[in-house]
């Protein structure tokens, strides 16, 4: 079985709908929202469709799908710019230190300051798998895929690269940091205030929330200790992250507390190790190596896993994914080693 990531169409909105109805709620570039995935599904094309080469409010959204039947199993996303719109806010975590001479005692607290600080990077986000192909890589197949498109692309990015990761919600959907933040000033749950930014985007937020910084301490104990953590379902996907050279550096998700891992994307692995390879024919008798390879430009665009084998700018990979990825000898193709 053979899986292909392409460039999503607007023939994908049935299967983007039904992928976005198996989330769980919490994922705001997902929503269960068919006209609102139809009118990101037109922004794609209209992104992988745009002529010129610079950093722009870009949405690029792909499908990963099962090249013998047809079936889509997963999706992912990149944005171009963000903050080209609509401001694109974190919470920031710091730490004040305050000395008092005449207790002789020092005081630190945390603050979380409102900030715009990322603006202007491009975002990776929107990975999302069918529950019935969480297995053989698939997810590490879209996460680096994204870079691979990055780095073919690479006038199109920001010199930052960030993602956001979902916080911790119960089971009930609810999340204990917004309800002890954001929650006192919107007048609405967090799985509204949640849908509403899915739909409307984030200007609410300009418009509604405090200005000056909050004191950690002062919150309650359970939205305390949900900053910085990812959503129990989200560590794997924050250790892909972290092994690619993205770092928490102390911003939060302004609803749910998550965090927002930050790199350069020049320094990004599968960025930076990843290389081009002219394809010279099938792989012979030896096994080769499992890799991800590449190849396409913009709405071409196509990856999949393959048993390759290099020799020095030459790559040999087997006929499955030669097939799947629609290339031929002399084409041209980026790759990298599956492992990180």
């Amino acid at each position: 079985m053979t899986y292909v990531l392409r460039a999503a169409s607007i023939d994908d909105l049935d299967a983007l709908y039904d992928l976005s109805k198996l989330t769980g709620g919490g994922f705001t570039n997902l929503p269960a929202d068919r006209k609102v995935l139809g009118e990101r599904l037109e922004r794609s094309d209209a992104s992988f469709a745009r002529e010129g080469e610079v950093p722009d409010d870009d949405l690029y959204i792909f499908m990963l799908e099962d090249t013998e039947t047809g079936a889509i199993r997963g999706t992912c996303q990149i944005f171009g710019r963000v903050g080209s719109t609509q401001p694109f806010y974190s919470y920031r975590l710091s730490t004040t230190t305050q000395h008092s001479a005449e207790l002789d005692q020092t005081f630190r607290n945390q603050l979380l300051s409102l900030c715009n600080d990322l603006e202007g990077s491009s975002e990776v986000g929107g990975l999302f798998l069918h529950p019935a192909a969480r297995a053989g890589g698939l997810g590490l197949l879209l996460a680096r895929a994204r870079y691979l498109f990055i780095k073919q692309h690479r006038p199109r990015f920001g010199d930052k690269l960030l993602a956001e990761l979902r916080g911790v919600i119960d089971e009930g959907g609810h999340s204990h940091f917004w309800d002890a933040i954001a929650g006192r000033f919107f007048g609405m749950t967090f799985p509204e205030a949640d849908a509403f930014n899915a739909v409307h985007g984030t200007q609410f937020i300009a418009d509604l929330m405090p200005k000056t910084p909050i004191y950690v301490s002062l919150l309650p104990e359970a939205a305390r200790a949900v900053i910085g953590q990812p959503h129990p379902s989200g560590r794997a996907a924050m250790r892909m992250l972290e092994n690619e050279g993205l770092k928490y550096d102390h911003y939060l998700d302004i609803f749910d507390g998550g965090p927002t891992v930050v790199g350069d994307t020049d320094d990004v692995r599968t960025v930076k190790e990843s290389d081009w390879y002219q394809l010279d024919g099938t792989l012979g008798d030896a096994k080769g190596e499992k890799m991800i390879v590449a190849t396409g430009r913009l709405k071409d665009f196509r990856a999949c896993h393959a048993m390759a084998e290099i020799d020095g700018d030459q790559i040999y990979m087997d006929e499955a994914s030669i097939a799947a990825l629609d290339v031929e000898n002399g084409d041209r193709v980026l790759a990298i080693g599956r492992r990180l």
